[in-house]
């Protein structure tokens, strides 16, 4: 007969059912237990444990363990669920209650064990935790395969500064974007900050009979027992620094990174660790002797499309896995910032298709302060939702996936756009450049956080529309964003980061005649030394946004080629957008004016692109437009003008006639450009 010796328990920590049926459980100690009231309102207050014995495990603990007992009209029913470590503070193991206390991420090495009928049984599963204080909503983060917006279930989102309801779950869902499974719930206790007099929603396993993830089921009083037990396992040794599952490290000028793991051993009879680093069916080996109770390691790992995993052990008289990382990659880095056009969620048309498990992100682009810096986590990038954990924006993932796909490396894409907000919204508090209240703090920090800043190759930002047409100012604000940057980011990267600035389609949005911030922004690549992107050439546009198709997927191309020329020595023919040099007369009767460019890319005028144009100073108008070789634009012109000044070119808005490179990309706006 098989004999299970149950966890650790004294007469103030009961036994369990789940200690008395899972054997795993012999190696845990119980934490904290309660007996779960018919209703609560603990929002930040303490909860009242039964016990508490969370001191006992604080020097470290490398697994943790959840009980869920319930007895009602179906009889007894338990699930015993154990996982990776999320966090290092065993008092942030229980129900979150308090401000802040957010975990919604991804855990690797689920078990799951119950009596409950519809629960996938079994280890080596992946988990997904939402456990926070707040409110929430059915809609999705996309970080979960196969998760609905529209139920409640494992990928819900968390409404800010609206706390006062309460979730603690623990859910089953498929390793990989996308899967074939399904998410499953596994536990759920949920209305235990609730101010309204509800019942707790209590369950196990998933709910047929309401929202999956039993939110609004306030069942609890239909059971006689409903008793929460958290356990740990001590461990024999802790990581003070070590990777984290799904972390891009920057390659180095090697073409690869280190990955440096480290930390202490607790129990004195481990005299040596062990670290493996797999990679596909390869395993390479690292030991490490313990020295005054520190051990570290440093493996490389190779730039490209190789996912690494990693497993710490200690060996001798305790020979156990501390430790386990996955999914960890080398790659590029780069930056999105700006308004709604950078982060370009989704109007018309999806880009699901262009997520790539090369793809990653860190952290939430929420404007929230508190769940911005609650989420710490690495994430798959995804690009048709905004201020969620991983959203990176439709252009971004399309630049990202091009890249992915032509040069075989994996991507990192953080994005740190606010829509409607103007250029002063984005500077840095230089008193406290990290202030998490400020758009600049949360990216700066962010960034920090990855340990990312110094290696960010490139920085977009695609702002103007709320600066009005603004140019001084905006020119002011960018001026001082691009210093701060420059302080901040990319320091390790030989001659620095590249910055790219779009010139935006309209200033402010639905104007196409507004010219002066547009003409400045054209200017900014002899002013700034910086990288200047057109969104002319788009018939996607709306007078504001972009549809994906004629849009934002070829924005992200235009980005790619960009990145293509100047980081990964591609291509330089059809890349820069036409930009004009200056312009002459070169008829007597002063009827035909050649706008010179400065690239000799051959060019497509669109019949009736002549509308576009402006004679500054002269009621002449342009009658036609004719591309010749050598970089040359000819302006027909209605009629003599003698007293013309200068040339415009405005563009327009929505779809029409363009005048595009071999790439697509529009010529910019322009005015000002004196006739010579």
């Amino acid at each position: 007969m098989l004999t299970i010796t149950p966890a650790t328990a004294t007469a103030d920590t009961p036994d369990t059912a789940c200690a008395d049926q899972v054997r795993e459980t012999s190696g845990f100690t119980p934490v904290l237990g309660l007996d779960l009231p018919s209703e609560s309102d603990w929002l930040n207050q303490p909860v009242p444990y039964d016990f508490d014995r969370t001191a006992e495990v604080a020097g470290g603990f490398d697994r943790v363990g959840y009980c869920l007992e319930l007895d009602g009209p179906e009889g007894p029913k338990w699930v015993w669920t154990s996982m990776e470590a999320f966090t290092d503070d065993a008092t942030r193991l229980g129900l979150p209650t308090m401000s802040g206390q957010i975990v919604r991420q991804r855990v690797d090495d689920l078990d799951v064990r119950t009596n409950v009928p519809g629960v996938n049984v079994g280890g080596g599963q992946t988990g997904y935790l939402e456990m926070w204080p707040n409110q929430y909503s059915a809609g999705a983060s996309t970080q979960v395969a196969n998760a609905s917006s529209q139920v409640y279930d494992a990928d819900d989102n968390i409404t800010g500064n609206t706390q006062g309801y309460g979730s603690f779950q623990v859910h089953q869902i498929g390793a990989t974007r996308p899967s074939e499974l399904h998410p499953k719930t596994v536990l759920a206790v949920n209305t235990f900050t609730s101010a309204d007099d509800a019942a707790l929603s209590v369950g196990i396993g998933t709910n047929t009979a309401g929202e999956p993830d039993w939110t609004f089921a306030n069942n609890a009083n239909s059971f006689t027992q409903r008793r929460l037990t958290v356990y740990a396992r001590p461990a024999p040794a802790t990581v003070t620094e070590g990777p984290r599952d799904r972390q891009l490290y920057p390659r180095d000028a090697q073409g690869g990174a280190s990955v440096p793991v480290s930390g202490t051993v607790l129990d004195p009879r481990v005299r040596t660790l062990r670290l493996e680093v797999t990679s596909g069916r390869s395993t390479r080996t690292h030991t490490a002797r313990v020295r005054d109770g520190q051990f570290s390691f440093s493996p490389r790992i190779t730039a490209g499309l190789h996912s690494y995993k990693l497993s710490l052990w200690t060996v001798g008289a305790v020979e156990r896995r501390v430790a386990h990382w996955t999914d960890i990659v080398s790659g590029d880095v780069y930056v999105v910032q700006g308004q709604s056009n950078a982060q370009a969620a989704r109007y018309v048309g999806n880009a699901a298709g262009e997520e790539s498990p090369w793809l990653r992100s860190f952290g939430s682009s929420t404007p929230d302060p508190v769940i911005s810096g609650a989420d710490r986590a690495w994430h798959h990038a995804t690009g048709d939702v905004s201020y969620q954990s991983g959203s990176i924006g439709q252009w971004a993932i399309r630049t990202g996936r091009r890249i992915v796909d032509t040069y075989k490396v994996p991507v990192a894409l953080v994005n740190g756009a606010h829509g409607g907000q103007p250029i002063a919204f984005f500077q840095r508090d230089d008193a406290d450049p990290d202030r998490i209240t400020t758009n600049y703090g949360r990216l700066r920090q962010r960034l920090a956080a990855a340990g990312i800043a110094d290696r960010v190759r490139g920085v977009f930002f695609y702002q103007g529309e709320s600066d009005s047409d603004n140019a001084a100012v905006h020119v002011g604000g960018y001026s001082s964003l691009l210093a701060d940057w420059r302080a901040d980011l990319g320091a390790a990267i030989p001659g620095g980061s590249q910055y790219l600035t779009y010139q935006v389609r309209t200033s402010p949005c639905n104007n196409g005649t507004a010219i002066a911030l547009r003409d400045a922004q054209r200017r900014l690549g002899d002013t700034h030394d910086v990288t200047v992107l057109s969104t002319n050439g788009l018939s996607g546009h709306d007078g504001c946004h972009y549809a994906y198709a004629g849009g934002y997927r070829e924005l992200g191309d235009h980005a790619f080629a960009v990145l293509a020329r100047d980081q990964y020595r591609g291509p330089s023919a059809g890349v820069a957008p036409p930009n004009p040099r200056d312009a002459a007369f070169t008829d007597q009767a002063r009827t035909e004016i050649t706008v010179q460019l400065r690239s000799t890319d051959p060019l497509t005028v669109d019949p009736g692109a002549e509308a576009d144009f402006r004679i500054d100073g002269s009621t002449a108008t342009v009658s036609a437009v004719e591309y010749q070789a050598g970089g040359r634009l000819v302006l027909t012109l209605s009629e003599p003008a003698p007293d013309a000044t200068g040339v415009t070119y405005l563009g327009h808005l929505r779809a029409g006639p363009w005048i595009t490179n071999a790439t697509g990309v529009g010529m910019l706006a322009f005015t000002g450009i004196t006739v010579g």
